[in-house]
């Protein structure tokens, strides 16, 4: 299963553009803009919680403290635009694995939130997080070839998750039919081109929130969506 994330970040844009980070790399993540609903939901045991400490109710100390409370072992990373050093004591002081000052980019976020899973979890759940992607609405598990939309698996033949799995290795990468007929039909396919068009068609019909763009005349790019 892939790792559980819990975003507590009450800007908006700032919530959404985290979260869309930490799917595409693989992450399963729950986001909350306030500290009350988060609160509501600490006996979910997430494998990770993400807090900013300033929200608009109460703040991520107490958020911290709860959580605690409920298992010490659970790991937090903090995020403050306040005051850096103050912020990062009393985090640790309260057991933060974690801390990051805004304005960051999105990919520290990712690369400490990595390292912090392998420290904590070991090389079992780091390998999670290879075998699993995470692009626009879905999150693709390539070991158990299943991809899931909120939760709901969508039922694909095997050449068409064989295929979603090239186009995910080759994202923004165009590719021609014949190299999809080389990687996913193998050099004994002796059949016409166009079996290529029909699986991107039915995979188009079952992945609509998939960006696949069609280069005519040449063959296909996978795009992630803003």
């Amino acid at each position: 299963m892939p790792v559980k994330i819990y975003l507590v970040e009450d800007e908006k844009n700032l919530n959404m553009l985290l979260e869309k980070y930490l799917e595409r790399e693989g992450y399963e993540v729950t986001t909350f803009f306030d500290g009350n609903s988060a609160l509501d939901r600490i006996k979910d045991m997430p494998d990770i919680w993400i807090l900013d400490i300033m929200l608009p109710d109460i703040d991520g100390y107490q958020l911290i403290k709860a959580i605690k409370a409920e298992d010490r072992k659970t790991p937090v990373i903090f995020m403050s635009a306040r005051n850096e050093e103050l912020d990062r004591v009393v985090g640790l002081e309260l057991g933060s694995d974690d801390y990051l000052s805004k304005p960051f980019l999105p990919r520290e976020l990712i690369i400490r939130t990595n390292k912090l899973v392998e420290r904590l979890y070991g090389k079992e759940k780091n390998e999670v997080l290879e075998r699993t992607v995470g692009i626009s609405e879905y999150t693709i598990n390539k070991s158990q070839r299943t991809v899931l939309q909120a939760g709901t698996e969508i039922q694909l033949t095997n050449k068409e998750f064989e295929l979603l799995i090239y186009f995910v290795e080759n994202l923004n990468h165009l590719v021609s039919r014949e190299q999809i007929l080389l990687k996913v039909w193998g050099d004994n396919y002796f059949g016409s081109d166009r079996v290529v068009d029909d699986t991107i068609r039915r995979l188009r019909k079952k992945m609509d929130k998939l960006a696949i763009d069609t280069v005519y005349g040449y063959g296909y790019k996978l795009v992630p969506k803003p």
